[in-house]
């Protein structure tokens, strides 16, 4: 077996490493816990013409867009604080044709994900979106964003949506080791599937736990070792958004981007001072705390609300015992292969 990979490494290094202008990419956090360190490096980075993958398009896209990083996007939601009258980044850039969308139902954006995280090319949806204007709009992906089919069996009128199958993914979860196992738990949404659909995965996390933690908590693991490329520890990597059992939503700070972001000069003044001018999320945090003190931040730390722990205990965890005999009919290793072979069915190790 092969050698656990120490995968930890800055937000700066795993975007240089893992994120190339061109690139499809998708933000793998649904509304909540979104992964804003990994966002404002992408930014800092000026990471350009990328085709960006996001369920729930709050701030995150709102920056990468005015950023200039984004040429096209596939969303099921973009915030657009006041509509096609307000303010908003993403609003702007389809109007003077900077950006391409393409918008599906929330469930047909994560079939797409469910489709690429277990090798399909393509997957049925519900037939009722052919009556919608998502059917009969079509963007960037003219006739490949959805198919209509004969179902081979009934002879029935199929709606499919093609796989997705970013080039990579960011995603913020509350703990992961120094390998990649990383769990999160909370809202769902497509997160795992995101993750898990793409060909790389930066996971960030607000901490960096032992294996043994993350073995003594199986059910939470929703990205293995074996599927992450890089891990970033980063504390209040999520603000503004909250993280279920480290901290809430920050409705100042959320607020006062908003106000920002309702003009063009407003968004490059917040970005100016809040992306472009922390070098990492600890130098962000260290601007909040001179900006509103450290009292705001800390009233958004989480109370503890521990969930009753689960017994996961066994007799013993392999077949072998420490003497090296099999647990069950009490011979070694040795000996087995010897009735295999009398009985010809060892083929050899």
């Amino acid at each position: 077996m092969a050698k656990p990979v120490n995968k930890v490494m800055t937000a700066k290094e795993a975007v240089q490493r893992f994120v190339d202008d061109g690139a499809h990419v998708i933000i793998g956090n649904y509304t909540v816990c979104t992964c804003a360190d990994l966002v404002f490096e992408v930014i800092r980075q000026e990471k350009k013409n990328l085709t960006l993958y996001s369920q729930s398009g709050i701030f995150d896209v709102e920056v990468m867009v005015a950023a200039g990083a984004v040429d096209r996007l596939v969303t099921t939601y973009v915030m657009r604080s006041g509509g096609k009258g307000g303010g908003s980044a993403v609003e702007r850039a389809l109007k003077d044709g900077s950006l391409e969308i393409e918008d599906y139902t929330n469930f047909n954006y994560s079939a797409r994900l469910m489709a690429g995280m277990h090798g399909f090319t393509f997957v049925p949806v519900l037939e009722g979106v052919m009556a919608t204007d998502l059917f009969r709009k079509r963007g960037f992906m003219g006739e490949d964003k959805y198919r209509v089919i004969t179902c081979p069996y009934t002879g029935k009128e199929l709606v499919t949506v093609p796989a997705a199958n970013p080039d990579v993914c960011i995603v913020h979860v509350q703990r992961a080791d120094r390998f990649g196992n990383a769990q999160y738990w909370g809202a769902m949404g497509s997160v795992a599937a995101g993750a898990l659909a793409s060909k790389k995965i930066i996971v960030s996390c607000e901490e960096i736990v032992a294996p043994e933690v993350i073995q003594s908590s199986p059910h939470h693991t929703i990205i293995p070792a074996f599927r992450t490329d890089a891990v970033v520890e980063t504390p209040w990597g999520a603000h503004p958004t909250e993280v279920l059992g480290h901290y809430n939503l920050d409705r100042l700070a959320y607020g006062l981007f908003q106000q920002a972001a309702a003009t063009q000069d407003g968004m490059q003044r917040w970005m100016d001072e809040w992306v472009y001018g922390c070098e990492n999320r600890a130098a962000y945090i260290r601007h909040y705390v001179e900006t509103f003190g450290d009292g705001r931040l800390s009233r958004l730390k989480a109370e503890p609300f521990y969930s009753a722990p689960a017994n996961y205990g066994a007799a013993f965890s392999s077949s072998w015992n420490a003497e090296g005999r099999e647990q069950y009919m009490g011979i070694r290793r040795g000996e087995l292969e010897t009735i295999m072979e009398e009985k010809g069915l060892y083929h050899g190790a």
